[in-house]
């Protein structure tokens, strides 16, 4: 095994360079044989000399010391100007300015170095040095080669005590640092000792976490804003929103207040597109959506009771577990609950009772993901009990495509932000599965082993190349998908588009026909109570049939026994008569 190592060493550390050049040779001493020495040798008859086929080498072993990085920001501001100047004194700046473009210095350093910008932005206009040639080739040949994934960095919580890595979310800008969010979601099982403290993280660097966040309870979630990357908002697990600009130190700038935050843990804050950038927007599983702007954290903007009754009740409110904002659609929002409901909801109807505009019936468990299809919004992944399904708006009685039934619980999922038929789901074992529903649905294109422990969340990079998992002890690793699952296919956006359209025109001739059934089976019902209705009828006329002929019976007994008795009658009256007749003529 040969063992090669690498050293490197910056050119100025060399120090002086050395110049070679070509002389002739200098002979600086010679030293003749001494032949009185020549008695001193013994002459060796026969010589045994071993010779190896092999290259002679030595090998060394040297241990280094570990050094250990840290990187560190500087805020730049405006300088430069003498002790006398006052920089915010706008007159005084002012002044010094005219004063240094009157100096013959001043004017003839601008003309020197004018002529040289004026060249360089020549250049610039003849030939574009960043142009990209290949930009709108976005659809690509299909690769062949397998699906793979492979670890980066690994990044553990630093912290004695692990907790959770509840949240991940990428820099908007660059993607190359990474904010967790850390906490214990087991309920009354938080250690005493446990920190609440979160991490921002260089991808570069795993060895310490590049800056620290200190919340007042630890955070469940966490977000970057995508118009202001040094602004981030929490939500903590005592229900409280706060919001950092990484400027300003690791405490928060500013929080909610307890009485008007949620009750439960934040489970989801979400960024809303507006002018100023600083609207966002929480649920929680106290069964409330919150609206708020951080410019003025003391009470809520707006509020939603998730009641699917719709009268506000927050007793009968469902609690909220996961939330999803499309900015194409600024007006809808969805919410998933623990009762494994999706509710879909309309922030600018006129009243409350409006802005819950349907459900969809989906899981057994809590939903612990919601998300849209970045390509096609219409369609939407959620993550629940022990399955992932896609959903089409249209379609509210069942799903359009799920996975089959898995062994163990699915904690997230989401989708490729560059291939619509990619999506990711996370599982309670530590497996992370790649599905490509183009390619198969039965089974994961790549299931890969990440840990040991459950995997609680996952997030990808815009590019798609590389995912975050955090892990139940707060280990969030960092893989790199190969190219082909994250390089879009030829004909790709219209083969989903027509799968999830088939889909959805047989989830709705299911649909329709299982209301035709329910419909005769509603008639049918219908009928056979009528039927029953009429035999009682028919019943009870046989009984007043009955009973009449009865009473006509016992009268035709009753006059037939009078009759009885008046013939009696008259046959003894005929009796008497002639015995009377038979006594006159006796006598």
């Amino acid at each position: 095994m040969e063992i090669m190592y690498v050293y490197t060493k910056k050119r100025r550390e060399f120090g002086r360079q050395c110049n070679f050049s070509d002389r002739p040779a200098e002979l600086h001493v010679d030293i003749l044989p001494d032949p009185s020495l020549a008695a001193n040798f013994i002459l060796r008859d026969p010589c045994d000399v071993a010779v190896q086929c092999a290259q002679d080498m030595s090998e060394h072993e040297v241990n280094t010391v570990c050094i250990v990085s840290e990187s560190r920001g500087i805020n730049h501001v405006e300088g430069g100007w003498p002790k006398d100047v006052n920089p915010e004194d706008v007159e005084a700046t002012i002044r010094y300015r005219k004063k240094v473009e009157k100096d013959e210095n001043y004017q003839n350093t601008i003309v020197q170095l004018a002529s040289l910008m004026e060249h360089c932005i020549k250049q610039n206009n003849a030939i574009d040095i960043y142009q990209e040639y290949f930009e709108d080739e976005e659809v690509l040949e299909e690769s062949e080669e397998q699906p793979l994934a492979k670890t980066i960095n690994v990044f553990r919580d630093p912290n004695e005590v692990k907790r959770t890595a509840t949240t991940l979310s990428w820099h908007p800008d660059g993607n190359h640092k990474l904010a967790v969010a850390y906490s214990s979601l087991e309920f009354q099982k938080a250690p005493k000792n446990m920190s609440f403290d979160s991490y921002i993280w260089d991808i570069e660097n795993p060895n310490k976490p590049e800056m620290t966040l200190k919340p007042v309870s630890p955070l469940v979630c966490l977000e970057y804003n995508p118009k202001d990357s040094h602004i981030l908002v929490g939500g903590s697990y005592n229900g409280q929103i706060a919001y950092w600009d990484t400027r300003k130190g690791s405490q928060p700038v500013e929080m909610s207040a307890v009485e008007h935050s949620h009750r439960d843990p934040v489970y989801k804050v979400i960024w809303l597109q507006s002018k100023a950038g600083t609207d966002i927007f929480s649920a929680s599983t106290d069964g409330q959506v919150l609206w708020w702007d951080i410019r003025k954290m003391s009470e809520p903007t707006e509020r939603l009771v998730l009641d699917p009754s719709r009268k506000g009740n927050i007793e009968n409110a469902y609690g909220a577990t996961s939330l999803e904002f499309e900015t194409t659609m600024p007006t809808k929002f969805m919410v998933g609950t623990e009762q494994g409901y999706v509710i879909s909801c309309n922030r600018k109807a006129k009243t409350p009772a409006e802005k819950i505009v349907c459900t969809y019936g989906s899981h057994h468990g809590p939903i612990y993901a919601l998300q849209r299809n970045p390509f096609f919004p219409k369609n939407f992944l959620t993550v629940g009990d022990w399955t992932a399904r896609i959903w089409s708006e249209d379609i509210k009685e069942s799903s359009i495509m799920w996975t089959k039934y898995h062994t163990t619980s699915l904690l997230d999922s989401c989708w490729s932000p560059v291939r619509p038929s990619v999506f990711f789901t996370a599982k309670m074992d530590g497996t992370l599965d790649v599905w490509d529903i183009l390619f198969k649905l039965n089974d994961p294109t790549l299931t890969l082993k990440v840990c040991d422990e459950a995997l609680y969340s996952i997030q990808v990079q815009e590019n798609g190349r590389f995912l975050g998992c955090g892990s139940e002890l707060g280990t969030v690793t960092m893989l790199e998908v190969s190219a082909g699952l994250c390089t879009l296919q030829k004909n790709e956006k219209v083969l989903v588009s027509e799968m999830f359209e088939r889909e959805t025109k047989r989830e709705k001739i299911l649909e329709s026909r299982l209301r035709e059934m329910r419909l005769k089976e509603r008639s049918r019902s219908e009928q056979s109570r009528e039927d029953e209705g009429k035999e009682g009828d028919k019943e009870e006329s046989v009984e007043e049939l009955i009973a009449r002929q009865d009473q006509e019976f016992f009268e035709i007994l009753e006059t037939e026994t009078k009759n009885e008795r008046n013939r009696e009658k008259d046959r003894d009256q005929e009796k008497d008569v002639c015995d009377e007749k038979n006594i006159q003529d006796e006598k």
